[in-house]
C-alpha cells in the first residue's frame, strides 16, 4: 500500500510503502465449496498428458489397416463403412435405396467418411477417424481423472489404463459407431465436471463478498458455458446413436444434484427450492433442449440432399395418415391443417424415417432358438463375460507364426485385470457415494449406469458386448479413484505412502502385462493354435 504525506511549504512530498494488509483467510464455507485445490503443475501436467496420449496414438494407429476380409470390411464395419462411402459420394448422406438398413443418425458415419476421404476406401480410411476418437478419449480421461482426484499422477495412471483396455483399443481400430458415442459422452461428462467446479468457485466468491444472503435462494450463477458445452456434446452424441438420449436424462439429473449440493454447502436456506427456481429450467434448456436442436441440426445434409434415403418419402409412398402419420393418432389429429401447410414435406419425411428406425430397433429381437453366436445380455457386460469375435483367419489367411498352421483373429475383450474388478469397484463406489457423500464416485456411477441400465428395459432385443464401449471410460475413472485411495496422501506418512505406491504400481504393471498378453487377439496377429487356445480364458469366450 502506498501512502503519500505532504510536508509544510517548500518541503518535499514523501511517499512511503506500508505493508499490504493480508487477505482474510477463507472461511469454512468457502473451503467446503472449493475443496482441494487443483495441482499447480499445469505445464508439467500437460506435458505428461501429451506424452501418454502420444504413446496411445502409436498403439491405436499401429498397422491400422489390418485385418480385412480379403480387402473388405470386417464384422459390422460392413454396414457403416459403405454407408460412409455413400455419404462421401453423395455430399453428406446415404443414398442407397437398394440397401435400406440405415438405422443410425449420420454423425459417426460422416466422421468415418472423413477418413475415407483422406486415405481412400481401405482399412486405413475406414478406421482412421475411429482411431482419432480413441486417442482423444485417452487425453480426455487423463484430464478428467486429474480434476476428479486433484492429482497429476492419478491422471497419468488413468491414461495408462485407457491405453491398456482391450475394448477401447479395438473399438478405436474398427469402422464402427460406438467409439464416437464414447468420446462425445466423455466430453460431455468433462464439461459437467468443469461446470461443477466453476459453480462452486462462483458461490465461494459470493460468500466472500457477502452476496450469498441477498436472497433466500442464493445468487444467480451467471452464464455457464461449460454446461452449454455439455449440451452440445450430448446433441452430437445423439447424432451418433440414439443411446445419447439416456445420457441426456442422466446428466440433467446429475447437474441438478450437483447444483443442490453446491447451494447447500454455501449455506443457502432453501437449496432445493433454489435449484428448482433458478437452476432447473436453465439446465433443461442447456442440456436437453439444446441437445435436441443440435441433433436435428446434424441432419442438415439430409435436408439439403435430393437423393438421400427417404428424403421424398411422402411424395413416393403417399403413406396412410399423411404428413403426421408417424405420430399417434390422438396427437396427429390435434395439429391444425394450416400449420401443416406451412411445413415442407421433408419434415414429415424425416418423421417417417425416424419411425422406421425406431421400429427396426424395437423389433430387433433374438430369434427363438437361433441366437447370434456372439450375442450377450447386459448383465454379462460389466465383467466382459461374453466378448465378440470380429475376425478369424486360418490357413492361407494367417501365416508367419512359425508353424504349418496359424490363426489370426481379432476379439473384443475387456482387459480382465480391469473388467473383472467392475463389480467390486461399483460396490465400493455405491458405498462411498451413499454413505460418505463422495461426489466423485457419484458422478462416475451416473456415467457408468447411464450406459448400462437402459439395456435392461428390453431384454428380448439382440445385444452385443460392443454396446458397453461407452461404459469403459467410467470403469477406468472408478478404478482410478480406488487407486487414489490405496495410494494415500503425503500427510499420512512416508511408510503409508510408500506401501500405497507399491500396490498401485504393481496393479498398473499387471494391467499392462495383461494387455500385452492380449495384444495378438486384439490386433489380428498371426499366432499358433496353441497360443489361440491360451488366449481363451473362459468357456464363454469361445
Amino acid at each position: 500500500m502506498l501512502v503519500t504525506t505532504v510536508l509544510p511549504d517548500n518541503a518535499l512530498t514523501v511517499t512511503r510503502k506500508l505493508p499490504a494488509r493480508p487477505p482474510a483467510p477463507p472461511s469454512d464455507t468457502e473451503l467446503s465449496l472449493i475443496g482441494r485445490p487443483m495441482p499447480t503443475d499445469r505445464l508439467r501436467a500437460w506435458g505428461i498428458t501429451l506424452l501418454i496420449t502420444a504413446v496411445g496414438a502409436v498403439l491405436r494407429l499401429w498397422n491400422l489397416g489390418f485385418p480385412t476380409d480379403k480387402g473388405t470390411p470386417v464384422f459390422d464395419e460392413k454396414h457403416y463403412v459403405p454407408q460412409a462411402w455413400q455419404i462421401l459420394r453423395n455430399g453428406g448422406h446415404e443414398d442407397n435405396y437398394g440397401y435400406e438398413l440405415v438405422v443410425h443418425p449420420p454423425v459417426a458415419k460422416q466422421l468415418i467418411a472423413i477418413g475415407e476421404w483422406l486415405f481412400g476406401y481401405n482399412g486405413w480410411g475406414w478406421r482412421f477417424s475411429a482411431a482419432i476418437a480413441g486417442i482423444v478419449i485417452i487425453l480426455l480421461t487423463i484430464r478428467i481423472a486429474r480434476r476428479l482426484t486433484r492429482s497429476t499422477l492419478l491422471g497419468a495412471i488413468a491414461g495408462v489404463l485407457v491405453i491398456a483396455d482391450g475394448v477401447l483399443h479395438l473399438q478405436s481400430r474398427m469402422g464402427m459407431l460406438d467409439i464416437f458415442l464414447a468420446v462425445f459422452m466423455l466430453a460431455a461428462f468433462g464439461c459437467i465436471l468443469r461446470d461443477r467446479d466453476q459453480v462452486r468457485e462462483r458461490l465461494a466468491e459470493a460468500v466472500r463478498n457477502d452476496w450469498i444472503s441477498t436472497s433466500p435462494y442464493g445468487p444467480k450463477l451467471g452464464v455457464r458455458w461449460w454446461r452449454f458445452g455439455a449440451g452440445v456434446m450430448l446433441g452430437i452424441s445423439c447424432g451418433v446413436k440414439w443411446n445419447g438420449i439416456y445420457y441426456i436424462a442422466a446428466f440433467v439429473l446429475l447437474v441438478l444434484a450437483l447444483d443442490w449440493s453446491a447451494r447447500r454447502a454455501a449455506g443457502i436456506m432453501r437449496p432445493m427450492r433454489a435449484v428448482l427456481l433458478r437452476d432447473a429450467l436453465p439446465a433443461v434448456l442447456s442440456l436437453a433442449v439444446l441437445a435436441v436442436l443440435i441433433y436435428f441440426g446434424s441432419w442438415w445434409t439430409w435436408f439439403a440432399s435430393e437423393t438421400a434415403t427417404d428424403r421424398h418419402y411422402l411424395q413416393i409412398t403417399d403413406p396412410a395418415g399423411g404428413f403426421w402419420g408417424f405420430l399417434p393418432s390422438w396427437l396427429a389429429d390435434k395439429i391444425p391443417d394450416s400449420f401443416t401447410a406451412m411445413l415442407p414435406n421433408a419434415i414429415g419425411a424425416l418423421g417417417y424415417y425416424h419411425k422406421d428406425v425406431f421400429d427396426f430397433h424395437a423389433n430387433l429381437a433374438t430369434p427363438a432358438g437361433d441366437p447370434h453366436p456372439w450375442e450377450s445380455k447386459p448383465w454379462t457386460w460389466p465383467m466382459g463375460l461374453r466378448p465378440m469375435l470380429y475376425y478369424y483367419g486360418s490357413g492361407s489367411d494367417a501365416t508367419g507364426c512359425g508353424e504349418a498352421e496359424c490363426v489370426g483373429a481379432t476379439m473384443l475383450i475387456g482387459t480382465p485385470a480391469m473388467w473383472w474388478l467392475a463389480i467390486p469397484m461399483l460396490t465400493w463406489a455405491l458405498w462411498r457415494a451413499l454413505f460418505r457423500s463422495d461426489w466423485r464416485y457419484g458422478m462416475v456411477l451416473v456415467g457408468y449406469f447411464a450406459g448400462l441400465l437402459p439395456w435392461f428395459t428390453n431384454l428380448d432385443r439382440q445385444m452385443y458386448f460392443f454396446y458397453a464401449t461407452s461404459m469403459a471410460p467410467f470403469l477406468i475413472l472408478g478404478l482410478t479413484l480406488v487407486l487414489g485411495q490405496l495410494l494415500g496422501s503425503a500427510r499420512e506418512g512416508y511408510e503409508r505412502r510408500g506401501t500405497g505406491l507399491l500396490v498401485v504400481s504393481l496393479y498398473v504393471g499387471l494391467v499392462v502385462a495383461n494387455f500385452v498378453w492380449l495384444w495378438p487377439v486384439l490386433n489380428g496377429d498371426s499366432i499358433t493354435p496353441a497360443r489361440w487356445e491360451a488366449e481363451l480364458w473362459l468357456p464363454s469366450w469361445r
